[in-house]
C-alpha cells in the first residue's frame, strides 16, 4: 500500500502528458492505429496513477497525424479508470474553441472526476485549428485575449453578462454544469514569450513553461515577470503556481538513455512541423549536445533527471513538473517502464528535496 496518495504529497508535483502523436516506429517501421493510441494513452494515465504520480494531461491537435483533437472527451475515458490523479488538458487551444462549451466540457470532467479537472490553454503551436475553425490567424492575439477573459469570468460565476469582438454577447446567461471545485484550475502554456508570462501573472493564473531544450536560465525572465505582474495586480503569491514540462527519457544510465531515445526524438521532430517549415534532421553529435546537463532535454539515468529538475527549481522554485514521454512512434512498453522509473526512483527524491 502507497503511503501517500496521487496529488496529496509534499513537495513538487509530478506528473506526464501526452501529445499523442502518431509515428512510425523507428525500429520496426509499424505505426499503431489511432485506436490503439488514445487506448495506450488511457493505459498509461491508469499507471500513472496507480504509480502514485500526481498529473496526467492530454494535448490537443487537428491534423491526421494526431490522435487527440478533443481532450475532454479523452479525459472523461481517464476519469472512469483512475482514482486520483489530476487531469488536464495540455494545451486546449482557446484562441479556436468557444470557451462556454470549453468550460461546461471541462465541468462536466470536473464531476465524473470528483474535483479532478484542470485546464491549460494556449495559443496553439500549430496554425490549422484556425481555417478549420473559421476564424484568422491574424487575430491569434486578440482572440487568446478575448477567450481567457471571458473563460476566467465562466469560470467564478453561474451567470455572465459579456461583451466581446468575436463571439456573440451573453446577458445574465447561465453557466452549467457547475463543477465540483469552487474554480476549476486554469494554466497559460507559455512557449518564451514575456508577454504570456506577464499576462498569466495579471490573470492570476497558473504558468506552464514549455521547455524542450537548451539553457532552462533563459526562462527565469518569464517567472519573474510573472510574479511582478501578479503583484502589480493584487493577486497573492501563495495562489500562483510554476510548471515546467518537457521531454524525457529514463534509462539505467546517461548513454543508454540517449542511445535509446534518439530515434525516438529524430521522429518526432521530423514530422511535427508546420507544412511551410523545412525539416533538418538532429545529428547524432547535436544530439549528445542538446542533452548536456546544463540542458533542458531530460534524457538520463535517474540521478541526472533528479539533478535537472532540482536545478531549475533552484531557477523558478516551481510546483510541478510533467514529462512528455511518448513521442516518435515509442512503443508502450518503453512509456510504461518510463513511468515506473519516474515515479518510484525520481519522484521521490523531489518530493522530499522540494518539501524542505
Amino acid at each position: 500500500m502507497k503511503e501517500d496518495l496521487a496529488g496529496k504529497h509534499a513537495g513538487m508535483e509530478i506528473g506526464i502528458y501526452s501529445l499523442a502523436d502518431v509515428r512510425q516506429d523507428p525500429h520496426t517501421g509499424k505505426t499503431v492505429s489511432t485506436k490503439q493510441r488514445i487506448q495506450e494513452i488511457i493505459k498509461a494515465a491508469k499507471m500513472a496513477d496507480e504509480a502514485g504520480l500526481d498529473v496526467f494531461g492530454v494535448g490537443e491537435h487537428h491534423r491526421l497525424d494526431y490522435a487527440v483533437s478533443a481532450p475532454a472527451i479523452v479525459l472523461s475515458a481517464i476519469a472512469q479508470t483512475t482514482k486520483q490523479i489530476k487531469l488536464t488538458s495540455a494545451t486546449t487551444v482557446l484562441s479556436t474553441i468557444d470557451p462556454v462549451r470549453l468550460f461546461e466540457d471541462f465541468a462536466t470532467l470536473d464531476l465524473l472526476s470528483d474535483g479532478r479537472a484542470e485546464m491549460m490553454v494556449g495559443r496553439g503551436a500549430f496554425i490549422e485549428c484556425f481555417p478549420l475553425f473559421g476564424y484568422s490567424f491574424e487575430h491569434y492575439d486578440q482572440l487568446f485575449e478575448e477567450n481567457i477573459d471571458l473563460l476566467l469570468k465562466l469560470n467564478s460565476s453561474e451567470k455572465v453578462s459579456w461583451k466581446g469582438q468575436f463571439r456573440s454577447e451573453l446577458m445574465d446567461a447561465e453557466i452549467s454544469p457547475r463543477p465540483v471545485q469552487k474554480h476549476l484550475p486554469v494554466w497559460i502554456g507559455v512557449g518564451g514569450t514575456l508577454e504570456s508570462a506577464a499576462r498569466a501573472g495579471r490573470l492570476g493564473t497558473g504558468l506552464a513553461l514549455a521547455i524542450l531544450g537548451g539553457d532552462p536560465a533563459r526562462f527565469k525572465p518569464l517567472v519573474d515577470i510573472y510574479h511582478q505582474s501578479a503583484r502589480e495586480a493584487g493577486h497573492a503569491q501563495e495562489d500562483l503556481k510554476v510548471g515546467v514540462t518537457g521531454h524525457c527519457y529514463i534509462s539505467e544510465t546517461s548513454q543508454k538513455a540517449k542511445d535509446e531515445f534518439f530515434p525516438y526524438y529524430l521522429n518526432y521532430w521530423g514530422y511535427s512541423k508546420q507544412p511551410s517549415e523545412t525539416n533538418t534532421p538532429i545529428s547524432k553529435e547535436d544530439f549528445e549536445q542538446i542533452c548536456g546537463p546544463d540542458t533542458a532535454l531530460f534524457v538520463g539515468s535517474p540521478q541526472q533527471i533528479i539533478e535537472k529538475i532540482m536545478r531549475q527549481y533552484e531557477l523558478f522554485g516551481h510546483q510541478r513538473f510533467i514529462a512528455q514521454m511518448d513521442i516518435g512512434g515509442m512503443p508502450f512498453k518503453k512509456v510504461a517502464e518510463n513511468i515506473e522509473k519516474l515515479a518510484t526512483e525520481v519522484a521521490p527524491v523531489i518530493r522530499r528535496e522540494t518539501s524542505k
